[in-house]
């Protein structure tokens, strides 16, 4: 278990500076008074809705979901390997 759970550990520490470092990659938004809270978002926001899926912020934003979904699952399954190879 010694070298699997270190490399294991490894690989979990190199998806974590990755999943910050797209966070921190991500165009800070601003809140637009009320709306922002009730998730309306500004002006911009709908005008650039049907293509933000191509854009570079949509891809970091993309990015950001699935590597913290993998993460997280990674994370679940680092902490089973003990009582899984015991």
């Amino acid at each position: 278990m010694g070298p699997l759970y270190a490399i294991l550990s490894v690989l979990y520490l190199l998806g974590c500076i990755a999943l910050c470092a797209t966070i921190l990659l991500q165009k800070k938004r601003a809140a637009s008074g009320m709306g922002s809270m009730a998730g309306m978002g500004d002006a911009s926001d709908t005008y650039n809705a049907p293509n933000k899926g191509r854009t570079i912020e949509g891809s970091l934003e993309r990015l950001t979901k699935i590597g913290g979904f993998l993460l997280g699952v990674f994370a679940i399954i680092l902490c089973l390997i003990p009582f899984i190879l015991a």
